[in-house]
């Protein structure tokens, strides 16, 4: 395997992984379950990580791929902004997510609140992680192009 297969590989558990704990946290409130909510913070915490080897895979795959022919300095660019500002987002996001733990482990008066804006903002995040992917799969699928959607 080379660096754009690894960035293909590592690269959709970021957007994935932060979807499942929004389900399973928005799952804790209905419930009113503490260790489904500190599951689903975990699972942030866990999404958050997976952005590291996402970003670390990324320059080799870029290598990997600007020699193919349809493949833009430019599309390659726009990737990569958009995934920097989606990576310093799910870091932060992470860190909520651990702030959020130790708050329901304390069973500070807040968590629940630490939970509604984990929630809210989870939606901001998973915005950017939507422009981030399809950016990246805009590189060599030019069927998902706007332009190209633009047509129909």
């Amino acid at each position: 395997m080379n660096q754009a297969h690894y960035h293909l590989v590592f690269n959709h558990f970021p957007i994935i992984i932060p979807i499942v704990a929004l389900v399973v946290l928005i799952g804790g409130f209905v419930v009113k379950s503490r260790v489904v909510k500190r599951t689903a913070y975990f699972i942030f915490i866990l999404g958050s990580l997976t952005v590291i080897p996402a970003m670390a895979t990324g320059e080799g795959a870029e290598e990997g791929v600007e020699h193919i022919e349809g493949v833009t300095e430019g599309r390659i660019h726009e990737h990569e902004e958009r995934a920097e500002l989606f990576a310093i987002l799910s870091y932060f996001l992470g860190v909520t997510a651990a702030f959020a733990v130790w708050s329901s482990f304390k069973k500070k008066a807040y968590a629940d609140y630490s939970g509604y804006a984990i929630i809210a903002y989870s939606c901001v995040v998973l915005y950017f992680a939507q422009q981030t992917g399809t950016s990246g799969g805009e590189i060599r699928h030019p069927e998902i192009r706007t332009e190209n959607l633009a047509k129909d």
